[in-house]
């Protein structure tokens, strides 16, 4: 067990969320998965506790009802990207730990966050969504 963490790309209309819906609740077996990853890291906990601390601000301000931040689609805006990219360039991803987590590996996945952020730009040029998603 550990902190697995996905970001992928959808259209506009579709998430993977929207895909598990219609394969599990509504019990489509054709249901086509319409995501694209984009990026997983393995242990990355303090890239998971900036995206916890954007899922609960965003959580404030629209007034989701989560308990916590595990198997959250968390939707990335290109605001939200630009952002990444600074703390990743300084430094500036939050200290996090969890039973889970592992240690810090900011440095182990740099290039690779700095790959995430350039791919997920592009995405969002192309009028498409991006998302972050993680399950400890």
């Amino acid at each position: 067990m550990g902190l697995d963490q996905y970001a992928y790309a959808a259209s506009k209309a579709n998430s993977k969320n929207e895909y598990y819906k219609e394969k599990y609740e509504r019990g489509n077996e054709n249901a086509v998965d319409p995501t694209t990853e984009l990026a997983y890291w393995r242990k990355h906990p303090n890239l998971h506790g900036w995206m916890e601390k954007l899922w609960r601000d965003k959580k404030d301000q629209h007034n989701i009802d989560a308990p916590m931040f595990n198997g959250i689609e968390l939707e990335l805006t290109f605001d939200d990207i630009v952002k990444l990219e600074e703390d990743i360039k300084n430094g500036n991803l939050p200290a996090t730990s969890g039973f889970f987590f592992g240690s810090n590996s900011d440095d182990y996945y740099k290039a690779q966050d700095l790959e995430f952020v350039y791919e997920a730009k592009s995405r969002l040029f192309l009028g498409q969504k991006v998302f972050y998603n993680s399950s400890w």
